[in-house]
């Protein structure tokens, strides 16, 4: 028999639980839930919150091909506008 190693990111397996568990109990709310299992202990955690900025920091060029300034796109990500920079300059001349 063939086993299938399936990885998901952090962050897809976090999102993947919580899904689960918003089905497994559909007449409780999300917040319930949460409080219920610790899940907000779980996104306080470092992996979990880099995998948040790692989502956000992926965003930014789309954001610059739609046009949207430096300082726009900080603002609605909740970033610094040098992180948001850096993502720029990094774009404009790849390694």
């Amino acid at each position: 028999m063939k086993t299938v190693n399936l990885q998901l990111p952090q962050k897809q397996l976090l999102e993947l639980i919580e899904t689960i568990l918003v089905y497994k109990f559909p007449k409780m709310s999300p917040k319930e839930i949460e409080a219920m299992f610790g899940l907000s202990d779980l996104k306080q955690t470092r992996v979990y919150q880099e995998g948040r900025l790692e989502a956000k920091l992926e965003a930014v060029p789309k954001l610059l091909a739609l046009g949207l300034t430096v300082e726009q796109i900080a603002q609605a990500l909740d970033l610094d506008v040098a992180q948001v920079q850096q993502v720029e300059q990094q774009r404009r001349s790849p390694e």
